[in-house]
């Protein structure tokens, strides 16, 4: 792995690349869009796996530089970092195309992990693979343990969403507004439902994968 990292504050590249040395993974960094732009845009561009990028960038901001990869058809992973916590950054910075959002502070293990799962999601493929689950987004079909999972496109759409924040908890309000596309609390069990249905066809072939996290949401049991 080769991750380009990018931050105008240094004491957390130099608090990055500690991590990212520690796991022998290779990296560069950068300490605005502009610079970070010339590097994706090189020759040598081709060559980097993942992006972790900081939101509050001077000049261009995180958001921006993001937008613009994702306009030129750049679909490198993008992990973004910043010290907002709120629900309505994270699901606005995943619209716009990041792969997962990470929030200031954090330990060394989140941000590999965090690193490994959205390279893994990016690799030029139709098919995902987590534990022994294993994803075709073209014909959005599930399988586990060579099983095939028969789920509806609103229980796929569910599986996916929590597939892509592998890990971290997804809340009920962010599971209404990504999968059923609602700015709105309908105030009915419609979450808890589809979880319910979800989890107990995963676990029909294999051990929970799916759990609730009191007080968070759901997610995938890492």
């Amino acid at each position: 792995m080769r991750v380009l990292v990018v931050d105008d504050d240094p004491a957390f590249r130099r608090y990055a690349c500690l991590a990212l040395e520690e796991a022998k993974i290779d990296h560069v960094t950068a300490g605005d869009a502009a610079t970070a732009a010339a590097l994706l845009a090189s020759k040598d561009g081709a060559k980097f796996d993942a992006v972790l990028l900081d939101i509050e960038l001077p000049g261009t901001h995180g958001v921006e530089l993001l937008t613009e990869l994702r306009a030129q058809g750049n679909q490198i992973p993008v992990l973004l970092v910043s010290v907002r916590d709120g629900l309505k950054e994270r699901v606005k910075a995943l619209e716009l195309g990041a792969d997962d959002y990470l929030v200031k502070p954090f330990e060394f293990p989140e941000l590999l992990a965090r690193l490994r799962a959205v390279t893994r999601r990016g690799l030029r493929s139709d098919h995902v693979t987590v534990r022994d689950l294993k994803l075709d987004l073209a014909l959005r079909q599930a399988e586990r343990g060579g099983h095939a999972i028969h789920l509806s496109p609103l229980e796929f759409d569910f599986l996916w969403v929590l597939v892509q924040a592998y890990g971290r908890p997804v809340s009920r309000v962010e599971l209404l507004q990504r999968v059923w596309r609602l700015d709105f609390d309908p105030k009915t069990n419609l979450v808890e439902v589809h979880a319910s249905r979800l989890r107990h066809k995963l676990a029909r072939t294999g051990e929970p994968l799916v759990e609730t996290v009191r007080g968070q949401g759901y997610r995938v049991v890492p």
